[in-house]
């Protein structure tokens, strides 16, 4: 029976494809997700191992490979979770998976099961940077309306869409909402298949067709 176990467990694990070339990927995927959250609303696209699972895309798979790590805790919403993912995680990035989102340092979840009310880490006045990350596999990303971004990264304002799912709606409300905490809040980390955006909580983000959600 433990001889099955194991097996199975690494099959689950190869299912889910790690970086060719951990070392050199691992960086040239890191200039794209820094660029990502350096310039917030452009789009990336990603050359990385596809994972068995459509729902979460390859974009937000290499993501995962590229900043998860032992020191990294990762909370993965219900939709997204099987014992296959969390073998892969583990195996390929060591990071320790925590059913308590308010431990968590990243958040992998889709539009779908994004739920406002669940408590993520704000990260505080002295270590903004220790909110949790939310990775979220959204239905599609353009740079056409309807919301507008600015801040810093952006020279006048750049147009995101993400969907227009209830979910996608709340999220982008959820961003907006990071002005009344800042500098505390929550990144986002979009993804749509190979392709990724990205919005710090530093990013101002307006309706195209209203005044500023908050």
């Amino acid at each position: 029976m433990e001889t099955r176990e194991r097996v199975a467990g690494e099959t689950g694990s190869a299912a889910w494809p790690g970086l060719s070339d951990p070392a050199h990927d691992s960086q040239r995927l890191f200039r794209q997700i820094l660029g990502a959250m350096s310039e917030p609303g452009t789009l990336e696209t990603l050359a990385v191992p596809v994972p068995p699972s459509d729902a979460l895309g390859a974009a937000l798979w290499g993501v995962v490979l590229t900043l998860c790590d032992l020191e990294t805790r990762v909370w993965i919403a219900a939709d997204l979770d099987s014992p296959a993912l969390r073998q892969a995680l583990t195996f390929h990035t060591g990071a320790r998976i925590t059913d308590d989102p308010v431990s968590a340092d990243f958040a992998l979840l889709t539009h779908e099961s994004f739920d406002p009310q669940t408590s993520f880490v704000l990260g505080s006045d002295t270590y903004p940077d220790r909110g949790t990350t939310l990775l979220v596999a959204v239905e599609r990303l353009a740079n056409v309306g309807p919301s507008m971004l600015s801040g810093p990264g952006i020279e006048t304002t750049r147009a995101l869409d993400i969907g227009d799912s209830p979910g996608c709606r709340a999220l982008m409300d959820r961003l907006a909402a990071n002005r009344a905490s800042f500098p505390q809040g929550l990144d986002m980390i979009f993804g749509c298949g190979t392709r990724l955006a990205a919005v710090p909580r530093s990013t101002r983000v307006t309706r195209a067709d209203a005044k500023e959600v908050n």
